[in-house]
């Protein structure tokens, strides 16, 4: 599944491809049958690993009937709370197994896959090595929507866990709000635009 390639209509998953072995989104749908088929579509598509992080719901019981898919739940609030470090912790040492399956494909969602889902698949691409601002704008490349509000915590988790040094802590800070800067995201309309249906086309 890639962005261009996305499937539409009312059963699609609302699923976007950041890398070969990375997507990120929001949740299955609250019907049984339609997420059964949104959960088959995933399959279909190569989605072997689920890393749930909403606080408010969880899908443990149908991937439990998925035995070709491994899933786990970590939930979050979404209140923009700082996220600590054990959190991202525990979610990365989870993906970095799922990862090591050779031909994996990994999900990280939460329920509008705006700031939690994101949050965590940037901070499974920084513990791969990718540039903070590389991973920032693959994201968002890859889903339009994505705010991943919680990215600085996640930078701050990654340099405490790579020891950076002053300088690149620094450097890299900047580097991200100058990215901020100049691919600014109306979170706020975007969510209000996702509740009431309306087409994701951020010019619209």
């Amino acid at each position: 599944m890639s962005q261009a390639a996305r499937t539409t209509g009312p059963a699609a998953a609302d699923v976007d491809l950041v890398t070969d072995f990375l997507a990120v989104g929001g949740d299955l749908a609250p019907d049984d049958l339609t997420a059964w088929v949104q959960a088959t579509e995933l399959v279909e598509s190569g989605v072997s690993h689920v890393l749930d992080v909403r606080l408010e719901a969880d899908d443990a019981a149908l991937w439990a009937e998925r035995g070709e898919v491994r899933y786990r739940w970590d939930g979050i609030d979404d209140a923009g709370q700082p996220v600590p470090g054990a959190w991202f912790d525990r979610v990365a040492a989870w993906a970095l197994d799922a990862l090591a399956t050779p031909g994996a494909r990994l999900l990280t969602h939460c329920h509008m896959g705006v700031n939690r889902g994101p949050s965590a698949g940037y901070a499974v691409l920084l513990t791969l090595g990718w540039d903070p601002v590389d991973a920032l704008a693959a994201i968002r490349a890859a889903r339009p929507v994505a705010g991943i509000a919680y990215a600085e915590d996640a930078l701050e988790w990654w340099l405490d866990r790579t020891d950076a040094g002053w300088f690149a802590r620094r450097r890299h800070r900047a580097r991200v709000q100058e990215w901020r800067a100049e691919h600014p995201l109306d979170v706020e309309r975007v969510i209000r635009r996702i509740r009431a249906g309306a087409p994701l086309a951020l010019g619209a």
